[in-house]
């Protein structure tokens, strides 16, 4: 398994704000965690509001926690609200399971990473955090 690099979460980062400014979002906050849960790269754009970093890294934590985009989350917290609550308490309260969590995948589909965004709604941190992964060459996994 290769790792992720600075470079390619930097650019995981730089693609993401040119898909936001495409679809005029929001300002966005974005984090890149590498496939253990560490910080890998974070960026905060001009008027994105507080506590931003934390729901971005939740997003992305989560979706490593469970091997599943945070949109995953989202669904079994609907149905299974017991186990989000049990992951979160596990977690230290560092999962956010709505949508915007992505994996990063290589080409041979072992996670690298995942990538998680906060500031627009929930779809389109989504779709941003993907186009981000995507143009750095790698597969965005939704869940």
């Amino acid at each position: 398994m290769t790792e992720l690099t600075l470079a390619q979460a930097n650019t995981i980062i730089e693609a993401a704000f040119a898909k936001a400014a495409e679809l005029t979002l929001k300002p966005l906050s974005i984090a890149v965690l590498d496939a253990g849960g560490h910080l890998k790269a974070f960026q905060k754009q001009d008027g994105s509001s507080m506590l931003r970093f934390e729901i971005a890294s939740g997003k992305a934590y989560g979706a490593l926690a469970v091997g599943a985009g945070s949109r995953w989350l989202n669904t079994t917290a609907g149905e299974r609200p017991h186990f989000v609550q049990a992951l979160s308490a596990m977690s230290g309260g560092k999962i956010v399971p709505v949508p915007g969590g992505v994996l990063i995948r290589d080409e041979a589909g072992a996670i690298l990473g995942a990538v998680g965004i906060s500031g627009d709604t929930s779809d389109n941190d989504e779709t941003a955090a993907a186009a981000g992964i995507e143009a750095a060459g790698f597969t965005a996994d939704k869940g």
